[in-house]
């Protein structure tokens, strides 16, 4: 039976193909990662006519590095394209683009949870779980092509509730063998914590909060890093071969260097050559 019946290409953001909906139907705050408040629904003054952001180039520099660690996981264009069949929010009645940046969230949860599923399916440690896991990705597939209405009625927490029981199987099998109080630290408190070189080979990091954590040289092979806060966390020289549920945004949210080694899910994060 085919394994990847969703493109994981689909999974990443294709701004070409999106109506800006993350400059529009998120909200932020005047914070560290952003420099001024923005309501939900509302455009960012940053953003084009075009669709496009108007600062780009310089996000990072302008005080907009929250932008910079984003990814929609490909619901964008989902809900762009076929949620609302390329209709602009901007040329649409008011009602439904309300309903489109209502459903845009809804989607990129589901759209995360596929990557998580795809990922797993591709693991051959976790093969016993692999048709339940099958089985999950196709019915979180068919809910990404739900109507508006459908999505705007759906709970998704309790559908991110049921595939989790797959993934922390999934993760199970992935650290069998991993013993010890320092290989299970998921939902753990190590903000700031000093972790240079720490052994931390197939450990459970799930919802860890990494937050500005020193992992400069750490070896992170086999770790679960589902839900891992990385925010500004070091990985110079860190060793993450083989880490499984690392996102795209979590590797744009932390530090890293030429000497991090990363799995293939992921790619190096082009600011980090410029160290900012």
């Amino acid at each position: 039976m085919e394994d990847h019946i969703v493109d994981r290409a689909e999974l990443r953001g294709d701004c070409e193909r999106c109506f800006g909906l993350c400059c529009v139907a998120l909200p932020f705050a005047a914070a560290t990662d952003f420099a001024i408040d923005k309501a939900a629904g509302t455009p960012c003054p940053n953003l084009r006519g075009d669709h496009r952001c108007g600062i780009h180039a310089k996000l990072r520099q302008t005080g907009f590095t929250g932008c910079t660690v984003y990814d929609c996981f490909g619901a964008g264009q989902k809900v762009s394209q076929i949620t609302f069949g390329g209709r602009d929010w901007r040329t649409v009645p008011q009602a439904e683009s309300r309903r489109m940046f209502d459903v845009f969230p809804v989607v990129r949860q589901l759209h995360e949870l596929l990557w998580y599923l795809a990922e797993a399916l591709t693991l051959p440690a976790a093969a016993p779980v692999h048709p339940a896991l099958r089985g999950a990705l196709r019915a979180t597939d068919a809910l990404t092509r739900g109507t508006p209405e459908e999505l705007g009625a759906l709970d998704v927490a309790a559908h991110r509730q049921e595939v989790n029981v797959l993934l922390l199987r999934t993760s199970e099998l992935m650290r069998a063998g991993a013993k010890g109080k320092k290989k299970d630290r998921r939902g753990a408190d190590l903000m700031g914590a000093r972790l240079k070189g720490a052994d931390l080979k197939r450990a459970n990091l799930r919802g860890a909060y990494l937050i500005a954590a020193d992992l400069t040289g750490a070896d992170l092979r086999g770790a679960d890093l589902i839900g891992a806060d990385l925010r500004d966390a070091e990985l110079t020289d860190a060793d993450l071969t083989g880490a499984f549920f690392l996102t795209q945004p979590q590797v744009n949210a932390a530090r890293g260097s030429e000497g991090t080694r990363l799995p293939g899910s992921v790619v190096r994060p082009v600011h980090w050559a410029a160290g900012l």
